[in-house]
């Protein structure tokens, strides 16, 4: 997990009048942060739409579903992009560390005409026997008969890894042999039931929905991953921890 860091070792420890001093100039920084996220985000909102003219149909726990019937009765949706190949026999741990955030957030969104759904191309019997053993609830299905991964620009073919970079967040990259990425998408039901596609993100674009890198970046040491041999190689799924 790389070096700890040295503590209070060349750190400023001061009196609490001194810390409160510096609290209070570091509140406005954050209050300035803060309604440049809402300005940021009344943009995010007003960014264009396309229309979704194919036709998507997924498995899932109540058989085959079309992108409009995950929905429910909702004009919103979600869909976190989870990284789950058709031959692995497992989900990407790091996809994992997101998805143990998920749980308690869909009542809540429900009742802000939200629904939340993950989607894999992994098979549906693989993606219900991992859910089970990480005690998950949330609804995820296998998208691996559709196009909906390659369209959404999370999963790339073998043809398209071989030719060279391919389109990852909005900008060409080499994947090697990664036909698999993470990503979140937004989706928008119309009255007459026409969808749209409204917004997705990649990368560091969905840091905001996990809530554990959120509370990291508020600790002493933050993420402390600058020593690691790649972002994120301390972490595991949730019941391979050592301890």
């Amino acid at each position: 997990m790389g070096k700890p860091s040295s503590g209070t070792k060349n750190h400023p420890v001061v009196s609490r009048e001194e810390w409160l001093s510096a609290r209070t100039k570091f509140l406005a920084k954050e209050k300035e942060f803060t309604h440049l996220r809402d300005e940021l985000s009344r943009q995010r909102r007003a960014l264009p739409w396309v229309k979704v003219d194919k036709q998507y149909v997924f498995e899932g726990p109540k058989g085959k579903e079309t992108l409009a019937d995950l929905f429910e009765k909702r004009s919103q949706l979600v869909v976190y992009h989870f990284m789950f190949g058709p031959d692995w026999s497992e989900g990407c741990p790091h996809c994992s560390f997101w998805a143990d955030n998920f749980n308690p957030i869909g009542v809540h969104l429900n009742h802000r005409d939200v629904t939340f759904v993950a989607i894999s191309r992994a098979p549906l019997n693989k993606i219900d026997a991992f859910k089970k053993r990480m005690g998950w609830q949330f609804k995820w299905l296998s998208s691996g008969k559709t196009d909906f991964n390659y369209d959404y620009g999370v999963s790339f073919t073998p043809e398209q890894l071989e030719k060279g970079p391919v389109l990852y967040n909005y900008s060409r990259k080499e994947m090697g042999d990664a036909q698999d990425r993470e990503g979140l998408s937004v989706f928008y039901k119309d009255a007459d039931g026409t969808l749209f596609h409204t917004y997705s993100s990649y990368e560091r674009g969905i840091d905001l929905v996990n809530t554990a890198y959120n509370y990291l970046d508020l600790v002493p040491k933050g993420r402390d991953e600058e020593s690691l041999e790649f972002t994120q190689a301390w972490v595991r799924h949730h019941d391979k921890y050592e301890d």
